[in-house]
């Protein structure tokens, strides 16, 4: 069952006959599918959330191309939706109020890697885990890791300020972000940022662009931060009787002034869907940390954690990789998670929250609590090192979801109540907008309106996210 789009307003059809027009009179007809077949294929992202087939989808291979298509959409009042892999989970790329999709992943270059002033320059549309290999083998480092690095594109990285498994020590994509280009609403270009790894010039437009998930401006290309790559990497597995024992270890290995660049947690439901998918784990184990360091003592460093980890009640062993075949091994647990837990029903939603590491443990417990009231199945895994655990919800037939929305309505309530956030790096797009007031005063949600105003005017870029349609509140 799709979550409905929410109620924005549409464009006449006049209005979406005229921009189709102008945009293969200035674009050429290869660049703007019009098809109802090739439409239908950006109706979705990775989400839930319901779309309108869009009028038009315009490929961009150019900057040009985007100013152009925000210039005749802004003139023909037709909605925009940008999107770069449709990866989402959110539905921040899903059309809902159909108009026009503007695809940016045809510009795919990675323009530049400079080794001196340790600086690279990319299209939106760049792979980002082939943009990971291009610096590594430069010898180079980029921090921020997508579990969807195979799939997902930097343009989406920066609409979403995306994370992963190594924003606990490296931060999220936002951190990494020098400068970018980025075209406004009305097709004006504007080169935000700088080059430097030091600079104050000015207002954070750079930082205020990330995040905001397509609804203030679309990227056309963005400089990016690197670093010298960690010279030694070393991984393990710490596996525990159940998932409040990997928690308070979470907090040890914290407490311990160790920062893991990456502490990866699998709750006893996850596990048993991992070894479903034949990945093989200790049978004895409720929970699992999965931990890696990546210092110059990486193997001193990994020692500490293992002993760490080991005083905490509840530990069973800790399991260290000894070569890279190994570390492969260990690191498929986790890769596997999507694709295992996919199979467990028809249906399953991952919500993407925060709280404080030390609300760890009180959160689980709530987590299963809302589980028991609602009879609704679910399992948790996660960055615990930051405390971003993925909450996912399964359901096989269509009178169940009214359950699991009040599962999710009580989450949200649950984790702002313990002092976290409603989405440590998926965002907000569509499905989460209706409880940004839980976190958020109205004053607050009432100045972002107003910057979306400044920017764009008649609401036309990405319309539908992250603002929850005036008059309906959190459930």
């Amino acid at each position: 069952m799709l979550l409905r789009a929410p109620n924005v307003p549409l464009p006449s059809q006049a209005a979406l006959d005229r921009s189709r027009l102008e945009l293969e009179r200035k674009l050429g007809s290869s660049k703007v599918l019009t098809s109802e077949e090739a439409c239908a294929s950006y109706v979705s992202d990775e989400s839930d959330v319901e779309g309108r087939t869009p009028s038009a989808v315009v490929v961009a291979t150019s900057a040009d191309d985007v100013s152009v298509t925000l210039a005749v959409a802004e003139a023909t009042g037709v909605p925009v939706t940008p999107r770069a892999g449709g990866t989402g989970k959110v539905g921040g790329a899903v059309p809902v109020a159909g108009g026009i999709v503007l695809a940016t992943h045809a510009l795919s270059s990675i323009l530049e890697i400079d080794r001196t002033n340790l600086v690279a320059v990319v299209e939106p549309g760049v792979v980002t885990g082939d943009f990971h290999a291009a610096v590594e083998r430069e010898g180079l480092f980029y921090g921020p890791d997508p579990n969807s690095a195979d799939t997902c594109r930097i343009g989406g990285n920066l609409a979403a300020n995306a994370g992963g498994p190594r924003a606990f020590k490296y931060g999220v994509t936002r951190d990494w972000v020098l400068g970018a280009d980025a075209c406004l609403m009305g097709g004006q270009s504007l080169r935000l940022g700088r080059r430097t790894i030091k600079g104050v010039t000015g207002y954070d437009l750079t930082g205020l662009l990330i995040g905001s998930e397509g609804t203030l401006a679309v990227f056309t290309k963005a400089t990016l931060r690197l670093v010298p790559k960690p010279p030694t990497i070393a991984t393990a597995l710490a596996l525990f009787s159940d998932v409040r024992a990997a928690a308070v270890a979470v907090g040890a290995i914290v407490g311990a002034r160790v920062v893991p660049r990456c502490l990866e947690m699998l709750d006893a439901a996850t596990l048993r869907a991992v070894r479903s998918a034949g990945v093989a784990i200790d049978e004895r184990a409720g929970a699992m940390l999965l931990i890696e360091v990546d210092d110059a003592a990486a193997e001193a460093t990994l020692l500490r954690v293992g002993e760490v980890a080991l005083s905490c009640p509840g530990c069973l062993d800790v399991v260290v990789a000894q070569d890279l075949a190994q570390r492969d091994r260990l690191w498929a647990a986790r890769h596997s998670l999507s694709r295992a837990t996919r199979r467990l029903a028809r249906h399953k939603l991952s919500e993407d929250i925060v709280v404080p590491p030390s609300k760890i443990p009180e959160l689980l417990e709530r987590v299963d609590d809302i589980g028991n009231e609602t009879s609704v199945r679910h399992l948790c895994y996660g960055h615990a090192g930051d405390g971003n655990l993925h909450v996912n919800f399964f359901w096989d037939e269509d009178d169940e979801r009214p359950n699991v929305d009040r599962a999710i309505s009580a989450l949200m309530h649950a984790t702002v109540g313990l002092g976290g956030t409603l989405s440590g790096e998926h965002g907000i797009g569509v499905s989460k907008a209706q409880y940004l007031g839980l976190e958020q005063s109205d004053a607050l949600i009432e100045l972002q309106r107003r910057i979306k105003r400044t920017l764009d005017p008649k609401g036309l870029l990405n319309p539908g996210k992250i603002f929850p349609i005036e008059g309906h509140g959190p459930c």
